[in-house]
């Protein structure tokens, strides 16, 4: 079935067949619910269908929830990486929510059930909180807008990055010593080693200068503030 031809109404017998196989007697577009499943005396399953997901869905089935907490959404399934990445992005927002989701594959109306509503709590990563905290305090300044692209984004180790070149264009190839030292970076020479930028080479063993890339990034970047709120010019002290 092409996806312009498929209509909410499609998914709804195999939603029902699937919830009749469990005891429910089912009935459709009660009171504002699309589907409305009762057994025996259960709190009713609500079933909110679309033919994709919206904004609009999950605001439905978050009013839902005021009558039941057994409310699920219904899409058609999909095929292909972009629908399974919908799947795993939209299972989580349900979990998150308390919700349910359903997909129905309409070639031969298989009903899956990805998630069964449930109390959300979520589990805290104290990786990712400490890696938060890191580049929180180790960027200098608020260089960026909210809401920007992470495209382009200035973070601590462009920061740091921009430091190390400034650093050898002011004084010429420099131990990697040196650069740490002028520029406060503790991790200069693994930084101008791995050379994520291209803007360094080494010249001699624990020694970097610029590369062709970094004297013309030096030209068009300015130089961030020193990681202690002041730049210097990069040059190192004796």
């Amino acid at each position: 079935m092409a996806p312009s031809a498929i209509r909410e109404t499609d998914l709804y017998a195999p939603i029902k067949l699937l919830l009749e196989s469990q005891g429910y007697e089912v009935k459709s577009e009660i009171g504002a619910a699309d589907v409305v499943a009762v057994r025996e005396q259960e709190d009713p399953v609500i079933v909110e269908l679309k033919t994709g997901f919206s904004l609009s869905l999950f605001h439905q089935a978050v009013e839902r929830q005021k009558i039941t907490d057994a409310v699920y959404v219904a899409v058609p399934r999909g095929t292909g990486r972009a629908f399974l990445k919908s799947i795993q992005n939209n299972r989580t927002l349900c979990r998150h929510l308390g919700l349910g989701l359903m997909t129905v594959r309409l070639k031969d109306g298989l009903v899956e059930v990805h998630v069964d509503p449930a109390p959300y709590r979520p589990r805290k990563s104290k990786r990712k909180k400490a890696r938060l905290l890191k580049e929180f305090a180790r960027l200098v300044g608020d260089p960026n807008t909210g809401g920007s692209t992470r495209q382009g984004l200035m973070t601590a180790y462009r920061q740091d990055a921009l430091r190390c070149m400034h650093s050898l264009a002011v004084s010429g190839p420099t131990k990697a010593a040196g650069v740490a030292k002028a520029t406060g970076v503790k991790n200069a020479r693994r930084l101008m080693a791995d050379n994520h930028y291209g803007w360094f080479e080494r010249v001699q063993t624990g020694i970097y200068a610029l590369s062709p890339k970094g004297q013309n990034a030096a030209k068009e970047h300015a130089a961030p503030p020193h990681a202690n709120g002041r730049w210097d010019g990069g040059k190192a002290a004796d």
